[in-house]
């Protein structure tokens, strides 16, 4: 017998800010079913063909990740719920201002993660007091695949760039599950809805999809510019361009997002100051003032000299001569990595004059 989710906890959930919940029934032991079994292959493949680059905590925390009941035995369902974090404006319009930053969408606001889970939290506590079951509650911090999940629930797809689409807000959307002990009534999976459509891969700036329904990390601009450390491929840093953290062109191609909203949270709007950051201002910041200026952002995570080198790539796209002087003051940086990137730099726009 399976029960249904309360209106009280449905009401909650769109008070705080989520979409309506969305279940996925889970067979201890076993996968997914259709969805969970092939999301277990695809993580398999996507493996052992190293397309998780340097991200070895994937392959560690394969056996835990494929299966959520393999992470928590006792799960028997699955709670998903989005945020929309839709931008304001067009997330690629900065991307034509090459003396400027461009910074994902996602970290030009607050760190969703603390805000997402501390409400996660206060749903988990009602359904367990619904249902008398345990719960636990996820945040893509731990390894379980959040969204074939969402596939099986109901929520979303998977669209041809791997990341969900929800014909209510497009491709904008933060992912947070509940798993419980509860046998809850499921909803219907959602079958792909991307049809022929390929704008989500044509637009890479790095051809990143082997495939459609398959991403290289490798090559892959988030991944570049966050996960990534040290030197990054000099064939791929001029496809870089002023992306400093992060990328949006294959979301924010998606045709879905005719139907996206900008987001509701506050904290999740863009800072005034990291819409179109000055690069050379961001050169000159010392480990403090990037501290300062990044508190309560996910980009405070990558340090101050990886993220010294991504905007040195981006001076050195940035076809500015002027901004020469600030890529040479990195030239004797102490750290290899910047070293490298600002003499990169320097003689990309060093070209330029000749």
């Amino acid at each position: 017998m399976h029960a249904g989710l309360s209106h009280q906890f449905k009401q909650r959930c769109q008070s705080l800010g989520f979409t309506s919940p969305y279940v996925a029934r889970l067979n201890q032991g076993q996968s997914l079913d259709q969805y969970g079994t092939k999301a277990e292959g695809e993580l398999a493949g996507y493996l052992e063909r190293g397309y998780h680059g340097t991200m070895t905590w994937m392959s560690e925390t394969a056996l835990r990740r494929s299966r959520p009941n393999n992470l928590w035995p006792q799960a028997a369902s699955a709670i998903v719920l989005g945020m929309n974090y839709g931008p304001s404006d067009d997330p690629l319009a900065g991307l034509l201002q090459k003396h400027k930053a461009s910074i994902s969408v996602y970290a030009r606001g607050k760190d969703y993660h603390g805000l997402i889970k501390g409400r996660l939290k206060e749903l988990a506590g009602l359904l367990a007091r619904d249902t008398g079951a345990d719960v636990k509650v996820f945040v893509d911090t731990a390894p379980l695949m959040e969204k074939p999940l969402a596939q099986q629930a109901g929520l979303g797809w998977q669209g041809k760039h791997t990341n969900l689409v929800s014909r209510d807000f497009g491709s904008w959307l933060f992912l947070g599950v509940i798993l419980s002990a509860a046998e809850l009534k499921p909803n219907a999976p959602l079958g792909d809805n991307c049809g022929s459509c390929r704008a989500c891969l044509d637009i890479c700036p790095t051809d990143a999809f082997p495939k459609p329904y398959q991403i290289d990390a490798r090559k892959c601009i988030s991944y570049l510019t966050i996960e990534h450390k040290g030197p990054v491929d000099l064939a791929l840093r001029e496809k870089l361009g002023n992306r400093i953290y992060g990328c949006d062109d294959c979301l924010a191609a998606c045709p879905w997002n005719k139907f996206a909203q900008t987001a509701s949270e506050a904290k999740f709007w863009a800072r005034s100051e990291l819409k179109a950051p000055d690069l050379a201002a961001l050169s000159r910041l010392s480990d403090p003032e990037f501290r300062n200026l990044f508190s309560g952002s996910p980009i405070k995570r990558i340090g101050r000299d990886q993220f010294l080198r991504n905007v040195l790539y981006a001076i050195g796209n940035s076809k500015t001569p002027k901004l020469i002087s600030a890529a040479q003051a990195h030239r004797n940086a102490d750290n290899p990595t910047v070293r490298d990137a600002a003499i990169w730099a320097t003689q990309r726009l060093h070209k330029l004059k000749s």
